[in-house]
């Protein structure tokens, strides 16, 4: 199309709300998970009236969760096909790269002795740790001999991930960050080459009472290759990244970014983004889903902030103007019920809504999660460099 339908356009992840098991789940020890579904049985059905209402009940059999005739958005079920079931591979595969080949992890052995030998030379600080665990009950763990000696928490988890735990009470937020950088750098090698590093910065006095500050820093891999975000960056738009999307892509692409501190936070900020001036995309992630209660397999948690996202939906969905598109969706499931405390191979919900919206509709299964991406590229008349096929003739606006 020649023409922008769309103004702006807000894409909303949903970090880890997946809708059911893939094709390929058991290839990934995943048949049978289904995060949405398994919360609602755990809550005996969930409030969202904004979700229900744009279609999110005709995406699955979800208790309490109704189908609707006629919903206010255009729907569809979206198939990961990259190679992988984690942030950077979900959110890289929404703008056009496809992930052949998974990042390395270290959950059953922690990182080789090498590689911890070296960074504490270059850190001057020795490692406690080095295994995979909860981010919290780590600190527990680890968090009062830190406080002894002084020495970095190292922990990894189910994810391509080095994490570096920190008080902010004996070691510095610089020194951290510096910590993250020389560990990035090290990572770069391929025997130990990492999706992310990242800071987590913690304060407290003793076991029970350490709790994670805001602080946190993700330090990733860049990008393989150009993604949407490029084109529209190279073509003069706006691409302001909400909460830790800069952070996935090393702020490649990003003309903005806003930094949050949970799920409400960054809705109350996109909310006020509705309100100013922009040309282009607000992309957006709530990560408050995957990282606090997913890991931590807490359904009830988990669907008391699905309710709470879904409240704050309806004041952004008043906020924006005629001209501009919202697309809700995840990046991978994160089934609280489902066995350890991995990410959950799953298909997730496409939402579509605009307030000038022509005939909504339920796309059914769709290729890729690149979709999203295409229909941006499509909408603004940019590039798309990668996979992905639009779906922008069927998002028509009313005249």
């Amino acid at each position: 199309m020649s023409k922008e339908l769309y103004k702006r356009v807000f894409v909303i992840v949903c970090d880890s709300m997946g809708i059911g098991h893939a094709e390929d789940a058991a290839l990934f020890g995943d048949e049978g998970a289904n995060t949405i579904g398994h919360i609602c049985e755990a809550k005996d059905g969930l409030n969202v009236i904004n979700m229900e209402g744009l279609g999110l009940g005709n995406l699955g059999d979800f208790k309490g969760i109704h189908p609707i005739a006629h919903p206010l958005g255009t729907t569809a079920t979206l198939k990961e096909v990259s190679n992988g079931k984690d942030t950077m591979t979900g959110h890289w595969e929404m703008m056009g790269l496809k992930v052949t080949k998974p990042f390395k992890t270290f959950t059953d052995t922690g990182f080789p002795e090498e590689f911890i030998k070296l960074f504490e030379e270059k850190t001057g600080r020795k490692c406690l740790g080095n295994y995979a665990e909860s981010g919290t009950k780590i600190l527990d763990d680890l968090g009062e001999k830190q406080l002894e000696t002084g020495d970095w928490i190292v922990y990894t988890s189910a994810d391509s991930v080095f994490q570096i735990a920190a008080n902010e009470e004996i070691i510095p937020l610089e020194e951290l960050y510096e910590a993250c950088h020389i560990a990035r750098e090290l990572l770069m090698d391929e025997r130990w080459k990492v999706g992310r590093v990242i800071a987590r910065p913690f304060v407290g006095r003793k076991k029970g009472e350490f709790k994670r500050t805001p602080n946190r820093h993700d330090y990733a891999l860049k990008p393989f290759g150009k993604t949407v975000l490029n084109s529209l960056k190279d073509a003069g738009l706006d691409v302001v990244g909400v909460g830790k999307i800069p952070d996935i892509f090393v702020d490649e692409g990003i003309t903005k970014g806003i930094h949050t501190v949970s799920n409400k936070d960054g809705m109350e900020k996109t909310i006020e983004l509705a309100k100013e001036d922009h040309h282009g995309l607000i992309f957006v992630n709530l990560v408050d889903f995957d990282a606090v209660y997913g890991h931590r397999r807490n359904a009830i948690g988990y669907g008391d902030a699905i309710e709470e996202f879904d409240a704050q939906l309806s004041d952004l969905m008043a906020a924006i103007n005629d001209d501009d598109l919202i697309m809700i969706t995840a990046d991978h499931g994160n089934d609280p019920t489902w066995k350890g405390t991995d990410h959950t191979r799953e298909h997730v919900p496409l939402l579509i809504y605009s307030k000038s919206l022509h005939h909504p509709k339920n796309l059914g299964l769709l290729e890729s999660y690149a979709v999203i991406g295409a229909t941006i590229a499509d909408n603004f008349n940019v590039e798309n460099p990668g996979i992905g096929e639009s779906i922008l003739k069927e998002l028509e606006r009313d005249a």
